[in-house]
């Protein structure tokens, strides 16, 4: 990749999608866990815990060579990103779980996300014996993910109308700048692109569903409710790829480890919108055969 696009496209594409995020936010979504404690540590846990021991599962089955494994299980320990909002609108999920679950893994990510990519470095040795994300490095994943969320709340906080009138064209120019960025970074690196994606592309896939069906099928497991249920599914199933390609290529400087994030990212899109359509056929039918249940219970009593 080109090394403008690399070390100033990416940041700049990633700090404007968080610092859009950060519009968006106030203290009272952090606070929101405290009315519905039960889906959001429901949802944390499938996140942080499950879906990193399921995609090592994977890595593991597919036998991916090292640097692509350690790409995988960054992607894995990259938070839910700002689209996920967008299809739990679209499929009548709790947006408002939504926004509380993106600024908590935001947060959180900027622990986990080193971690974990430290431990899956060590374990796959990919670099040859070198070390992996340092203090210094870790810094650096917490300017990029954190400092323009906490801008974009200061800006909220001090000017409330401004913000609330730049978050249109802040999320227009967040996605041009990131098409622009990922189509000069696709043509720069094609070759390699096209080599990688057929050995890519079904991992990523049953990744993806596996997210989206344990983030919807957990909590409807333990009993959350189902527009709940349909927040966490997009919140773990849609990740911030557009994360785990800046501090691949940026942080650790490796094209090759930003792969699997790369045809995730673009993959995604499809099956979550194609598993958008099941649960919410589900959900219809449901509740169809409850209203058809609660009808014949009526006329049932009716003729006693």
């Amino acid at each position: 990749m080109g090394s403008a696009l690399t070390t100033i496209g990416l940041p700049v594409a990633l700090g404007i999608i968080m610092f859009g995020l950060g519009l968006s936010l106030t203290p009272r979504d952090f606070a929101r866990v405290a009315t519905q404690p039960k889906a959001v540590f429901v949802a944390l846990g499938c996140q942080l815990l499950l879906l990193p021991v399921l995609c090592f599962g994977l890595v593991i089955l597919f036998q991916l060579p090292p640097i692509l494994a350690v790409g995988m299980m960054m992607l894995a320990a990259s938070p839910g990103g700002t689209t996920a909002n967008l299809y739990s609108h679209l499929f009548r999920g709790d947006i408002a779980l939504n926004i509380s679950l993106t600024a908590l893994n935001s947060v959180i990510a900027v622990v986990t996300l080193p971690l974990i990519t430290n431990v899956a470095i060590w374990y796959f040795d990919p670099f040859d014996d070198q070390l992996g994300l340092q203090w210094a490095k870790t810094l650096e994943v917490f300017a990029i993910v954190l400092l323009p969320v906490i801008g974009g709340m200061v800006v909220r906080r001090l000017w409330p109308r401004f913000a609330d009138g730049m978050d249109r064209p802040v999320r227009i120019i967040s996605v041009i700048v990131l098409v622009v960025v990922i189509a000069g970074a696709v043509a720069a690196n094609w070759a390699l692109l096209v080599e990688n994606a057929g050995r890519l592309a079904l991992i990523t896939v049953v990744f993806c569903v596996l997210s989206l069906s344990v983030g919807y099928l957990v909590p409807r497991l333990v009993r959350v409710g189902r527009r709940q249920a349909i927040a966490s599914s997009f919140e773990i199933g849609i990740h911030n790829a557009t994360l785990a390609i800046v501090i691949a290529q940026t942080v650790l400087g490796s094209v090759e480890l930003s792969l699997p994030a790369a045809v995730y990212g673009v993959l995604m899109f499809f099956i979550a919108f194609g598993f958008g359509f099941l649960i919410r056929g589900r959900g219809d039918a449901q509740s169809e055969s409850a209203r058809s249940t609660e009808r014949a219970t009526d006329a049932g009593e009716a003729r006693t």
